[in-house]
């Protein structure tokens, strides 16, 4: 096998790095301030941090149940754009605002009536540190204020998704940097009491996310509407509501299956800290600590899996197949090769990262234990989340529900639940384990992409129907 297929040209890697720095960016500040929005959260208390990060875990279900429910057409918004269709861009974005407001309407209700029990879940006896109901106290006092910012991010995904997906990566990201700035410094401001205002804690921290999410939504919704010159299919996009049938027919078919796919393994991955918090409250603060720092190392090959959704989805629907399975298999080997470096830089740093948490010992430890697994395990999960991407690209969406919450929900979990349950191992063993299965799941995803298997224009035809339609 000739290692050419994997290595790109000068011209090749401009083009990503343009791209994608504008998302890494995004995402590596969105990851910093979070990380500083943690610290801050952390030096309050074990007890508010766990409060803290277990509404989040909740939360982050209703989001990535966001992501599947408009991720079916950003397929299509990609190769839409590609086939140069902005009529098809607009029945997208209709689309996506109906998908939206189901999920939000139906997560309301739940969130309304649920979240007690479900945030009692996990907390759990199992080690010397924290109290329980001073931590389910603090979960609920953030949960109360930061449930309604999730409005104002949701209709921020519907616009910042549609600009990505049609190659316009700058905007998302000025939008994040201005809400991320007003988040930390209005956390600073209202967690500590400062400029004369009362010190509100955890409540204060909610408060200033509530707000840094109506800044961030502000600003897309203005930019997108005083440059439709720039952005054709979002000039007079609500003048009519209707799609067309056999559109909305494929837009739901690839729909439903990926947000059955982020809405299941959502659940799944809060299910795996439900069996990890089986061994006490450190525990819960200890995968706090992890899942932020994991989030902020892992922000090229996040970033870089976008880019397989952009630009191969978009070479998708020009009909170059082959172009768009050499870019794929150039960023999947970028993305591998900078997962090394990260990952070995995670764990010499990990030992020094704890410590910026004015935490229990106990805590850090378990921190660095997990930071350490995660950090062996970078280069694969860089993998994982390439292949989701491209087959996604290609509109293979149930295919993707298989390869992705399949194996979570048949292997990942049912392993991770054993373990917690009939047996003694640490959770970090526990963890190890778990990680371990995805060396499975990695090679049955290659296996995959050599079969080619995504390579499909989805949109074909669709530019005559829809001018049909609108005739």
């Amino acid at each position: 096998m000739s290692l050419k297929r994997f290595i790109g040209n000068k011209a090749f890697y401009k083009y990503v790095f343009i791209m994608v720095l504008p998302i890494i960016l995004q995402n590596g500040l969105n990851n910093f301030v979070n990380l500083l929005d943690n610290v801050m959260v952390g030096s309050l208390g074990t007890e508010q941090m766990s409060g803290v990060a277990i509404v989040n875990q909740l939360i982050f279900v209703y989001i990535l149940c966001v992501f599947g429910g408009t991720a079916g057409a950003g397929i299509f918004t990609a190769q839409y754009y590609g086939n140069g269709n902005n009529e098809g861009i607009k029945h997208t974005i209709r689309f996506k605002w109906y998908m939206c407001t189901v999920i939000a309407l139906i997560a309301g209700l739940i969130f309304l009536f649920f979240h007690e029990p479900l945030i009692r879940l996990f907390l759990n006896e199992g080690s010397e540190t924290g109290d329980l109901e001073l931590a389910f106290k603090y979960a609920k006092q953030y949960f109360v204020v930061v449930i309604f910012a999730q409005i104002p991010n949701t209709i921020t995904q519907i616009y910042s998704g549609t600009l990505r997906e049609t190659g316009e990566t700058m905007q998302p990201m000025i939008a994040s940097l201005v809400s991320v700035f007003a988040n930390a410094i209005l956390n600073y401001i209202l967690i500590f009491g400062k400029l004369g205002l009362p010190a509100l804690g955890v409540t204060g921290a909610a408060v200033a996310t509530l707000i840094a999410r109506i800044i961030e939504c502000a600003y897309v919704i203005i930019y997108t509407n005083t440059h439709t010159h720039k952005y054709p299919f979002f000039k007079r996009v609500f003048e009519s509501f209707k799609i067309p049938v056999f559109l909305l027919k494929k837009l739901l078919s690839k729909g439903i299956n990926l947000l059955a796919n982020e809405s299941l393994w959502s659940i799944v991955q809060t299910a795996l800290l439900y069996c990890y918090s089986l061994r006490g409250l450190s525990v819960i603060a200890a995968m706090n600590i992890t899942n932020t720092f994991n989030n902020l190392f892992s922000i090229v090959f996040l970033s870089l899996g976008n880019a397989i959704a952009i630009i191969v989805g978009n070479l998708l629907g020009a009909g170059k197949l082959e172009e768009a399975k050499d870019a794929d298999n150039k960023i999947l080997a970028l993305s591998f090769a900078c997962c090394f470096v990260l990952g070995g830089l995670l764990a010499i740093l990990s030992p020094v990262l704890v410590h910026l948490y004015k935490v229990e010992e106990e805590v850090k430890t378990l921190a660095v234990t997990f930071l350490l697994i995660v950090s062996a395990f970078m280069p694969i999960h860089s993998l994982l989340h390439g292949t989701y991407f491209t087959l996604r690209s290609g509109g293979k969406t149930m295919l993707t529900f298989i390869f992705d919450s399949g194996f979570s929900t048949f292997v990942s979990l049912p392993l991770a639940f054993v373990l917690a349950t009939f047996t003694q191992l640490s959770a970090p063993l526990i963890y190890l384990c778990v990680f371990s299965a995805d060396i499975i799941k990695v090679v049955w995803g290659l296996i995959l992409l050599k079969k080619g298997v995504w390579i499909n224009n989805i949109v074909s035809g669709d530019n005559n129907e829809l001018e049909n339609k609108t005739a």
